[in-house]
């Protein structure tokens, strides 16, 4: 059911009332685009910002759980969320979530170490709930014709937080002052509140029919409750040993056993659960009358893996081959942003006017692969120049995926099962985030503890340096303590710099095996595109 009923509008019958709701809806697609806005400026802060929280703090291992925990969150409990909103509406569990970002960002800007840094992040990760709620709103609110442009506008809302978010957060800390991030925090926090006033005083739908029908007792009935109680804890804690991996724990140890077996477990009777006994739960069953919903969930899978990945890679690698401030490294990254956003406006056109989203998403997907391949090729000794321009290609083919995988997944599922394609889906693309995250970092660490120590080694020992004093210099470089460095018995600056450069060499060893991963990825999802079945009938039913 549309929110706003924009469909009925007939031009002709009564200009004032046209322009009213014309007014109404752009106030409402505004707002929507706004709370978009501040999620990615919370998202980049997690990933563009961490290194320089856990330097100020401590806690350099556990960086990972910045972007991780809202990642689990929005996994585990937005199929939940929206769900609800079916039952009690939209805009109470919109406003409610972003509260939760505003209030997450002010316990960040005040955190005084690693714990209260995760706590403030978990908080954060309240508004990510709700992010499949703002999908679904903004294609309620526009015919079924102009989906294409809907979902590529909110896409480019959340570049531009991305942009914008780069930049501020660029500018506070290139010139070392670690303590400035708390400034980006109190700005997140404040555009958070803003975009909390924005949605509860422009989005006002009318009553939802079963919010009006069904009591209070009713609605609760109808909620998936056995589905939630398998569904999040299992997914939880899956995704934490997923993040535990490597980080610090080996496979073999009981904390990354335990979680993963009983997650495992929960997750396959969720769905043994949902197959043969509850049809009309979160895993609805009509939503699988067409084969292109399960496929847009692998894909949105596979995009999230990506995009998270590059969001944690991306920046770091371009700062240790090139030593540029985190501001100049992170202007590689709004490039990212910026093509993004010039592909979701083509491929919005692209999509309306042709109703075509297969080429879009093989074209994506290619492109992703592409990039993740050259990336994996770089070097310390790699022209700066390929750090401008290999960027653009991520950028392009996340602009192309998103919006269409989105339109392909509402269009292939009943109108009124909405809110909750939408909550699978984000859901999908927050689980990718995780495992990406997770399998990446593990791939990351283990070659570079097992290649630092090599590297170093073998660069520093032949020049004179003690072995004793081995652990002393790694320790030094990897924390970037140069007063620690100066200190090591034995040093020159002849060592100094000849491990220096085998850091970044075993550094580099890191980037690539977990580039090679995420391109991996992005091959099985082209590989799955020919089974694609979207035509003209699709966008009209």
């Amino acid at each position: 059911m549309s929110s706003l009923h924009v469909e009925t509008v007939v031009p002709g019958t009564g200009s004032y009332e046209t322009v009213r709701v014309r007014v109404k809806t752009a106030l409402v697609v505004a707002s929507i685009h706004f709370v978009y806005f501040a999620q990615l400026v919370a998202i980049v802060g997690s990933g563009f910002l961490a290194q320089s929280m856990a330097q100020l703090l401590g806690g350099s291992d556990q960086v990972v759980w910045f972007s991780s925990v809202l990642n689990i969150l929005s996994t585990a409990l937005g199929p939940p969320v929206s769900q609800a909103a079916d039952y009690w509406g939209r805009k109470w569990l919109l406003v409610g979530t972003t509260v939760g970002g505003c209030a997450g960002a002010i316990i960040v800007s005040r955190a005084t170490g690693i714990a209260s840094l995760i706590a403030g992040f978990t908080v954060m990760g309240i508004t990510y709930t709700g992010q499949a709620l703002l999908h679904a709103v903004v294609s309620e609110v526009l015919p079924r014709k102009h989906r294409p442009y809907a979902q590529s506008g909110v896409i480019s809302a959340a570049g531009l937080g991305s942009i914008i978010g780069i930049i501020i957060g660029g500018t506070l800390v290139r010139d070392g002052n670690l303590e400035n991030y708390r400034i980006y925090w109190y700005i997140a926090a404040g555009i958070f509140a803003l975009a909390t006033v924005g949605c509860a005083f422009c989005y006002n739908p009318p009553p939802r029919e079963l919010s009006t029908i069904l009591s209070f007792r009713e609605k609760l009935a109808k909620l998936d409750w056995v589905g939630y109680g398998l569904f999040t804890p299992g997914l939880i804690l899956f995704c934490v040993a997923l993040s535990w991996s490597r980080n610090p724990y080996p496979w073999t140890n009981a904390k990354i056993l335990a979680p993963f077996i009983l997650g495992v477990i929960l997750l396959l009777a969720f769905s043994f659960y949902e197959w043969r006994i509850k049809a009309d739960g979160m895993l609805h069953h009509r939503l699988f009358a067409n084969r292109n919903f399960p496929i847009s969930l692998g894909c949105v899978f596979v995009e999230g893996l990506a995009y998270f990945a590059c969001n944690a890679y991306l920046i770091q690698q371009i700062s240790v081959y090139t030593h540029d401030n985190l501001l100049i490294s992170g202007l590689h990254f709004v490039i990212t942003f910026a093509a993004s956003i010039a592909f979701c406006v083509v491929i919005g056109i692209y999509s309306a006017k042709w109703k075509a989203l297969r080429l879009p998403l093989v074209v994506g997907f290619g492109l992703l692969l592409l990039f993740n391949v050259m990336m994996a090729t770089t070097t310390p000794s790699s022209h700066p120049n390929v750090f401008w321009g290999y960027p653009v290609l991520a950028g392009a083919g996340l602009g192309s995926i998103l919006p269409a995988i989105i339109v392909m997944a509402q269009l292939s599922t009943p109108a009124d099962l909405i809110s909750i394609v939408s909550g699978l889906m984000i859901s999908a693309r927050a689980l990718g985030g995780t495992v990406g995250l997770a399998v990446n970092n593990a791939i990351y660490n283990s070659a570079t503890t097992t290649y630092i120590p090599k590297k170093v080694a073998a660069a520093s020992i032949p020049l004179g340096l003690p072995q004793s004093s081995l652990g002393m210099l790694i320790q030094g470089l990897t924390s970037q303590n140069q007063t620690l460095v100066q200190k090591v018995p034995g040093i020159t600056p002849q060592i100094v710099s000849a491990a220096e450069a085998a850091l970044t060499e075993a550094y580099g060893i890191g980037f690539r095996n977990a580039w090679i991963a995420s391109a991996c990825f992005c091959l099985l999802a082209i590989i799955g595109k020919p089974v694609i079945r979207i035509s003209s009938p699709v966008y009209s039913h």
